[in-house]
């Protein structure tokens, strides 16, 4: 999956088969950046909130629906694991299932409470001992392995950094929710202000930031929405009113986030690519730059170079304000960028 510009490709040319009602983004066409940012805003706040636990309809009852396991109804699919479990357990004293805030809830405090607490568009079923590894740990790459009861759970805990890295199968869907919390929750009224961060924060730290972007860019443009995430995204409309503009639109989180500036340096790779007057720059500390490929969206080849053999690289080509293209680095590092 990573690192292959085939899948990179085939992630902006699957269109999505999700019932968009007609209409629900039109205030946000033409828009970029913060103004696009604003947009979203305005479109998705005002959703109906639902309490944590209830007697009534609650965020445990949206979950059993919205992570319903498709081949059993009487399951649900554990986030970090992907196992597949008894919905109806709920919590059971510890012996059950919990509800995981993808965004940590203490990233701004919020706790349970209505709006951000309970805003199922980030609330996923998740074991209960992998859930607690995770805590509140940034979103990065490596570190130890996870395990739980004996299986590997393809996550990592970091080993010096306090961070968490899921399984490969869900690292977009992880992306995807924060972005929405991102565009969600803008300091209104009594709501946190959220934004992306490149920092790794201690447990105790409750600054409403939480990261790391460019890793959450980076495995954005990697995994791919899937037919389960499209689900989920219009369960929780049908209860919220409200829907993930990410899932429906991946490519706003490149209109908003300006790559060039956001994503410095993919974290565990080894360069960064940004730009000078429009043109690509290629840089790197620990290898050479032997190769470059530049793709448009739809796939066309614009530039290549070879036998470059260089830390550095200044590509002479002139990218199309506003156009979205591929850059791969040694056949290796895939680079989504969009030139302002």
């Amino acid at each position: 999956m990573r690192n292959t510009l085939v899948i990179i490709l085939l992630l902006w040319s699957s269109i999505l088969v999700s019932q968009i009602p007609a209409g629900y983004y039109d205030n946000a066409d033409g828009k970029t950046k913060n103004e696009l940012k604003a947009a979203l805003n305005t479109i998705i706040k005002g959703h109906t909130e639902y309490s944590y636990t209830s007697t009534n309809t609650d965020t445990w009852d949206i979950l059993k629906e919205s992570d319903r396991d498709p081949n059993n109804a009487d399951n649900v699919i554990y986030f970090y694991t992907g196992r597949s479990e008894n919905a109806a357990q709920e919590y059971n004293s510890g012996s059950g299932w919990s509800r995981e805030h993808v965004w940590a809830k203490s990233r701004g405090d919020f706790g349970t409470t209505k709006g951000p607490g309970t805003d199922c568009h980030h609330l996923r079923p998740a074991d209960i001992s992998v859930n607690s590894t995770r805590s509140n740990r940034a979103f990065a790459e490596g570190g130890d392995e996870v395990w739980d009861n004996g299986v590997f759970t393809g996550c990592y805990k970091g080993a010096t950094d306090f961070t968490f890295e899921p399984r490969d199968a869900v690292k977009g869907d992880v992306a995807r929710m924060i972005f929405y919390m991102v565009v969600r929750y803008e300091g209104e009224g009594d709501e946190p202000d959220l934004e992306l961060t490149e920092q790794i924060l201690p447990s105790t730290d409750k600054q409403p930031i939480h990261g790391v972007g460019s890793v959450l860019l980076k495995w954005h443009l990697n995994d791919p929405v899937d037919d389960f995430e499209r689900n989920r995204n219009e369960v929780v409309y049908s209860y919220q009113g409200n829907r993930n503009p990410f899932i429906d639109h991946p490519e706003y989180a490149e209109l908003i986030w300006d790559i060039q500036n956001d994503i410095k340096e993919v974290r565990g790779g080894a360069y960064k690519v940004f730009f000078n007057n429009g043109a690509v720059e290629i840089e790197s500390n620990t290898q050479l730059v032997n190769s470059i490929e530049v793709f448009t969206i739809s796939g066309k080849k614009v530039y290549a170079k070879n036998n470059i053999s260089t830390m550095a690289y200044n590509m002479p080509l002139k990218l199309e304000s506003a156009s979205i293209y591929l850059v791969r680095v040694n056949q290796e590092e895939v680079f989504r960028i969009c030139p302002r």
